[in-house]
């Protein structure tokens, strides 16, 4: 007899809070790893594909219901001993956004990605796995654009690159890459003071997916 093996979906959802990127978990009341952070998520239904099974663990699990996340297929984790109670398939999902509320659900908040040391089962390899990717994706997309509000500045847009990549930037060269990237900004042609000093020029998500040429953490 063949056996059956469970599916889980586990999202690594992240944003920028108090200048500091974070993920949205939950401390565990039970064995295993009880009082241990872990990542939202639950098994799939028989009647579901992945990609509706995680929009649906968005809104039901994570308490993010209708917000505005952008949610991605990360990896799928596999390995005998992942689970101790039993052989489970984890196929995990990246989920960004700019500064998301707190979420609807009280066992659920969220905390600095350098704070979670230790966590549940192999979710803090998860986890990373994630964060990397949105590293990454900083790089050649467009996505930085994702965690910041509808309209922007260019030192807001930095300060998500800074927070994200976890490294200072220089602000006039980052000035100069980001508007010089075709179709990566559009200006709106108003002003905010929200920053402090001058009035600083607002900014949308253009058209761009793809940045040519990349923006290099290097």
């Amino acid at each position: 007899m063949i056996p059956r093996i469970p599916v889980s979906v586990d999202l690594v959802v992240l944003t920028v809070r108090g200048q500091e990127l974070c993920a949205l978990v939950w401390r565990r009341d039970q064995p295993p790893y009880e009082g241990r952070w872990s990542l939202g998520g639950g098994f799939i239904q028989l009647d579901e594909d992945l990609p509706a099974a995680a929009a649906r663990l968005l809104a039901e699990r994570c308490g993010l219901a209708g917000a505005p996340v952008h949610l991605e297929q990360l990896q799928t984790y596999g390995y005998p001993d992942r689970d101790p109670r039993q052989r489970v398939v984890s196929v995990a999902y990246l989920g960004l956004a700019p500064d998301l509320p707190a979420s609807t659900e009280a066992h659920m908040s969220w905390q600095p990605v350098s704070s979670l040391t230790e966590m549940a089962f192999d979710h803090r390899r998860i986890m990373l796995d994630g964060v990397e990717r949105a590293r990454a994706k900083l790089e050649y997309t467009s996505l930085g654009a994702a965690f910041c509000p509808p309209e922007f500045t260019v030192a807001e847009l930095r300060r998500v690159y800074e927070i994200v990549w976890g490294r200072p930037l220089d602000p006039r060269n980052f000035h100069r890459k980001v508007t010089k990237t075709d179709g990566f900004l559009m200006a709106t042609g108003r002003t905010t003071t929200r920053d402090g000093g001058r009035p600083a020029m607002l900014h949308r998500r253009g058209p761009a997916v793809l940045l040519h040429p990349p923006m290099l953490r290097i």
